[in-house]
């Protein structure tokens, strides 16, 4: 190993930019930590990720999943990618592999989750265990996965986690969520289990004034947020923040013709722009957050310390937001309305009900995972040197 570690951290993500911004993170805190990075990405080019100084950003030939059912991969020009284009993107990864030589390499979600990428990821596994030295392999995780639906996919998990890895490194919080209430053949694995708290870098939190006393609707950076902005929009005029600010932050990827249908439905009042990068900040002083509930906006809600009310997604397989938000509730630390539910009324009153709330930041749950990443990661290494 050098006396600088090389690390090269790998993600893929297929429908919001949720993974891409968590591994960001994590990336930038390598850098900190005195870590030479790179950071390897397969999706779709996000034009709010920022702040990657001192971080070597490599594009992949992109990909994105046609729905929420990731079952089909579209390249960057929407058709479907083909065993050519599979083995261009293989050779690609592989010669990235090659020029960063790193000491220690980062999976995002594989191998629990990200199955259709393993036609790039296994034959470079395999090249990796080939090296002398070895470099060390770790997978970054969330807390929650989605829905074991096929059971027999968790075992090869555990076969490829302990064949190609050191560890697994869960970004949350056992006091919350212990990883084995979605993955129940965890304890096979006890041992390369290892938990880093949650990712939210409070320490860069963007300096803002805008968004102050607002009500912020938001859904992350994928095209899946037109029912909620709709639904809040007509939900405005029901509740006690009629008054109020409403600004929408609408993802890059939705269409011309979506934002013209909510600009005709928005009063005076009401704010429609693109996602922005300093979101964190306005979260610190705005009246309330309505928002999806993904794993980074969610902790970075929770975080600042603002109000909020989250509609978990749940399209295609999707359990992850609707098991996080519903424990979050019932610690009282934001409200929650099941898409299922959903409607201008429930919408309106579970934002009457959130204005009643004194905030108050979430200071019992782990948020400094990036930083314990760097360090877990360094701990290996140091232990092979």
């Amino acid at each position: 190993m050098t006396l600088t570690p090389r690390v090269m951290i790998y993600v893929q993500h297929l429908l919001g930019v949720g993974h891409l911004h968590r591994v960001a993170a994590i990336a930038r805190a390598m850098a900190r930590g005195g870590c030479e990075t790179t950071l390897v990405s397969g999706g779709m080019p996000d034009p709010t990720l920022h702040g990657l100084d001192g971080v070597r950003f490599v594009q992949l030939p992109p990909a994105r999943a046609q729905d929420a059912s990731f079952r089909v991969l579209l390249d960057e020009h929407g058709v479907q990618v083909t065993d050519a284009w599979r083995a261009m993107r293989q050779e690609r990864l592989n010669a990235i592999f090659d020029d960063a030589r790193p000491d220690a390499l980062l999976t995002e979600l594989f191998p629990f989750g990200r199955r259709p990428m393993r036609f790039e990821l296994l034959p470079l596994l395999a090249r990796i265990r080939k090296r002398q030295p070895r470099p060390l392999v770790f997978c970054s995780v969330r807390d929650i996965l989605v829905d074991r639906t096929k059971p027999e996919r968790d075992l090869d998990t555990i076969s490829w986690l302990q064949q190609y890895y050191d560890a697994a490194l869960i970004h949350g919080d056992p006091e919350l969520v212990p990883f084995e209430k979605t993955f129940p053949l965890a304890d096979r694995i006890a041992n390369q289990l290892h938990y880093t708290g949650y990712i939210v870098e409070q320490h860069a939190i963007p300096q803002t004034e805008t968004g102050r006393d607002e009500v912020l609707v938001s859904a992350g950076g994928g095209a899946v947020g037109m029912p909620l902005f709709r639904m809040a929009l007509a939900a405005r005029q029901m509740s006690r923040a009629k008054d109020k600010t409403w600004r929408l932050l609408v993802s890059r990827h939705e269409s011309p013709a979506a934002i013209e249908e909510l600009r005709k439905m928005a009063g005076q009042g009401v704010i429609i722009e693109p996602a922005r990068p300093d979101f964190p900040g306005m979260l610190r002083h705005c009246l309330l957050s309505i928002s999806k509930a993904g794993y980074n906006t969610v902790m970075e809600t929770l975080a600042s310390g603002a109000r909020a009310v989250v509609i978990p997604f749940a399209g295609g397989e999707e359990t992850e937001q609707s098991l996080r938000a519903s424990l979050l509730a019932e610690r009282g630390l934001l409200e929650m309305v099941r898409e299922t539910d959903l409607s201008p009324e429930t919408l309106a009153a579970a934002v009457d009900r959130a204005l009643d709330r004194t905030p108050s930041p979430a200071a019992r749950i782990r948020l400094d995972g990036a930083d314990e990443t760097v360090r877990l990661v360094r701990s290996f290494l140091a232990e092979r040197r």
